[in-house]
């Protein structure tokens, strides 16, 4: 199926932030997931499972509606999909998502501890970043229960415990800046405590 301009411009700005993402470290490998919303309010790209963020592009990334239905793209859906198109689904001013296992936040999520909101950036920016406990299995987070704290219309960050991190944003860019404020944040509250500690 031929992709229209505007899906075409959109996955175009999802490889520009994605490869930004890794630029910047927040991601390395194939894990994490990055996603946006088409014009269409009921349609999203996103990165499908296996592609690193470095490797987007417009042969392999997924358009599908807001139902997990596959649109346009054949590649193996990332099993983030399912909370991606959640919070598009109760957060209509949300229109850019970016899930990364970025080192210092990551740590925090694995220590099973929020990030203290120490600067003034962060408090300004983010406020809480509450942490999401692992699922039920002790495994991954259900889609559930990460819509479910996305619903807050205060919320634009969150860490998934032993996971990663979720910031989304009115655009994405601004979601991909959000997640680079939380490993920022990250980093600087773990040395701040060791600091004190000292």
């Amino acid at each position: 199926m031929p992709v229209d301009p505007n899906t075409q411009n959109k996955m175009r700005e999802l490889m520009a932030v994605a490869k930004r993402a890794f630029d910047v470290r927040l991601q390395t490998g194939t894990g994490g997931n990055i996603s946006i919303r088409l014009q269409r309010n009921d349609r999203v790209v996103i990165k499908p499972s296996g592609v690193g963020f470095a490797e987007c592009s417009e042969h392999n990334l997924l358009v599908v509606d807001l139902e997990g239905h596959i649109l346009d793209g054949d590649a193996k859906p990332s099993k983030d999909m399912p909370f991606h198109l959640g919070i598009y689904r109760v957060r209509p001013e949300v229109n850019g998502i970016v899930h990364v296992h970025s080192p210092w936040a990551t740590a925090w999520a694995a220590a099973g501890h929020e990030i203290p909101a120490v600067t003034i950036q962060a408090r300004s920016k983010l406020g809480r970043i509450p942490l999401i406990p692992v699922g039920p299995d002790g495994g991954n987070q259900t889609p559930e229960s990460i819509i479910e704290a996305f619903r807050d219309a205060t919320l634009w960050a969150a860490l998934l415990e032993s996971h990663g991190s979720v910031s989304v944003g009115k655009n994405l860019l601004a979601a991909e800046h959000l997640a680079e404020l939380v490993e920022e944040t990250a980093h600087i509250a773990a040395v701040a405590r060791a600091l004190k500690a000292g």
